[in-house]
């Protein structure tokens, strides 16, 4: 079963920084949007793009807020850590709305961290720590 958790450790890393590299794909686009508005529509352009800014500030929030603590518990899970286990179990419920990678990855995990065998193994580890 600690194969299993070190692959969903990974796995969590990985979706993580994807998140990041999405976030930061947004607030570039979101940079050069404005300045496309403005050399096309130079005179319409004064209100939009405050709230293009403010929108792209926003989704690049949300997309951090969520990608963010998938690299904690992946070197939480990765190294056994007794409050990974909790962690895993609370990001698998919000990932799952995050379809179709989040919700695969949501499944695996709560199939390997439910299990009696990583309960025992996060018990032990924890201690040896």
């Amino acid at each position: 079963m600690s194969t299993h958790v070190r692959v969903l450790a990974w796995l969590n890393i990985a979706m993580g920084f994807l998140g990041v590299g999405l976030a930061l794909l947004v607030f570039a686009g979101g940079a050069i949007l404005p300045a496309i508005i403005q050399a096309v529509a130079p005179d319409e352009a004064d209100i939009p793009l405050a709230i293009v800014q403010l929108i792209v500030t926003v989704v690049t929030g949300v997309i951090l807020t969520l990608s963010l603590p998938c690299l904690v518990l992946g070197f939480g899970l990765y190294n056994f850590r007794p409050w990974a286990r909790v962690l895993g179990l609370v990001l698998a419920a919000l990932n799952l709305l995050n379809v179709p990678l989040g919700t695969a990855l949501s499944l695996y995990a709560f199939w390997v961290l439910l299990k009696p065998e990583s309960e025992a193994l996060f018990k032990t580890q924890g201690a040896a720590a």
